[in-house]
């Protein structure tokens, strides 16, 4: 009779059959590269759009199926309802904001905010699961080759929105976290709500002016900063740094045509020093982000992955260069408990040619060393293989010559006619012999102690009688 499952667990065991391919879920191709992924990721359009910005009721334009889910295609829209010019005025719609990227896709479909909606949770779900398969060169290249199995085996890694987290839930995971545990930490979907409504407060940011604030946990501040077509060309850095180590977040948003914010590159804080800092450089070219709780659980198993995974996370920036105008970044708390503070500011690279030069030719080191370690890992688990062997040969083979030369001795001490209780009382004899030869010498060398002097002289006192002197 098989066992009886929970329905949880018929659920689960459904989904897993049911799950479809990430790269059917973005939209992709299984050759794409990372930038296409991300951008996929990003762009995707809203499968629901923002219902107060349409003024039909919810349950029509429910039945406008933009898109299935991946990349919206145009021709993949229909509308169920008999009236013509509503069917024009949703369909324009869709259209129009069809560009809004996945961060907005990612907020309509959050859990926070369709509580009761079962398909936009499944949604959300499905989306965040593909790309954080496809967005790790690991987990993809598992999947690639084994499916997600492979993934799930390895996919141990947590990734919290605390904004969520209740007190007690929110302290275990600061516990957690304190004890090496890898918890990858989300932008609060009220924040990114607030952004994208437009609904944010936004100061401007002069260059070479730094500013100096504290903000506090699971909020942001957003900042704007100006740039002209001579500063965008020569390139443009923004850096966050907190003196007292704080966690945070740099983000960087994207201006929509309704005025909103879309969030578009985010990098986190990292230790440097005294500090933790983060920065975001478009400086024309391609560079690089490192993102250091990659494969964080895998190297905490295996000491030497710590190694060989630590560039797994040395990935290219989305975005390479600024355009000319306004340009909108923030900082977001991402402390457990206590508010961050900070310094940001903005500066223009034209006085930082070499140091310009010098990013470049140290990334390429760096990819360089990136692949080297792929190439160098095989060959040291090939060595360590063989070492680990050599070192149980080398301790078998001094056991062995340890006993063959025990065995030798036995026979060596095997060759004589003195029994063996005979030999040891003349050893016995010869022995005490010795101990006492060796006590009589001692005896005859050993000078008088002051005691033995001391009698010595009473016993000769000389008795001599002075005859001039009368008695």
């Amino acid at each position: 009779m098989p066992p009886h499952r929970s329905k949880s667990e018929k659920n689960d065991g459904m989904a897993k059959h049911l799950r479809r391919d990430p790269y059917e879920v973005l939209g992709v191709l299984r050759n794409s590269t990372d930038q296409e992924i991300k951008s996929a990721y990003r762009k995707m359009a809203l499968k629901t759009v923002i219902y107060q910005h349409i003024a039909i009721a919810v349950e029509d334009f429910a039945k406008l199926q933009i898109f299935s889910v991946g990349i919206c295609q145009l021709d993949n829209r229909f509308c169920l309802d008999q009236q013509a010019a509503m069917t024009n005025e949703i369909c324009d719609l869709g259209h129009t904001m069809y560009g809004m990227d996945y961060f907005s896709d990612r907020f309509t479909y959050h859990p926070d905010k369709n509580g009761n909606d079962p398909v936009a949770a499944d949604m959300f779900k499905e989306v965040t699961f593909s790309y954080n398969i496809l967005s790790d060169p690991d987990k993809r290249r598992q999947y690639d080759t084994a499916g997600f199995e492979a993934v799930e085996a390895d996919n141990q890694e947590l990734e919290l929105d605390l904004s969520s987290l209740g007190a007690v839930n929110t302290m275990f995971a600061a516990l957690f976290s304190k004890l090496g545990v890898p918890i990858k930490t989300t932008v609060s979907a009220t924040v990114l709500e607030e952004a994208l409504n437009g609904a944010v407060i936004i100061r401007p940011l002069q260059l070479r002016q730094p500013i100096s604030r504290k903000v506090e946990k699971q909020c942001a501040h957003f900042y704007s900063v100006t740039i002209t077509e001579d500063e965008a060309r020569d390139g443009f850095v923004c850096r966050v740094q907190s003196s007292d180590k704080s966690k945070f977040k740099l983000l960087y948003f994207e201006l929509e045509e309704n005025g909103g914010l879309s969030l578009a590159l985010q990098e986190d804080s990292a230790k440097t020093g005294k500090v933790t800092s983060a920065g975001m450089y478009f400086l024309g070219f391609p560079v690089y982000c490192l993102d250091q709780t990659t494969n964080s659980v895998a190297a905490a198993k295996d000491p030497d992955a710590a190694f060989f995974k630590k560039l797994d996370g040395f990935q290219p920036c989305e975005i390479t260069e600024l355009k000319p105008g306004k340009h909108v970044f923030a900082v977001y708390g991402d402390n457990f408990f206590k508010s961050v503070s900070y310094t940001i500011e903005a500066i223009c690279a034209a006085p930082f040619i070499e140091e310009k030069e010098n990013l470049r030719a140290v990334e390429a080191e760096i990819l360089s060393k990136r692949a080297e370690l792929s190439k160098f890992e095989t060959e040291y688990r090939e060595v360590l293989a063989q070492f680990t062997e050599m070192t149980g040969r080398y301790t078998k083979e001094m056991q062995e010559i340890d006993e063959l030369l025990k065995q030798r001795n036995e026979i060596h001490a095997s060759y004589t006619t003195i029994p063996l209780i005979k030999r040891s009382s003349s050893r016995k004899k010869s022995k005490a012999a010795s101990k006492e030869a060796k006590e009589d010498g001692e005896v005859r060398d050993r000078k008088p102690s002051t005691r033995d002097r001391t009698k010595k002289k009473w016993y000769n006192i000389p008795l001599k009688v002075d005859k001039r002197k009368p008695c």
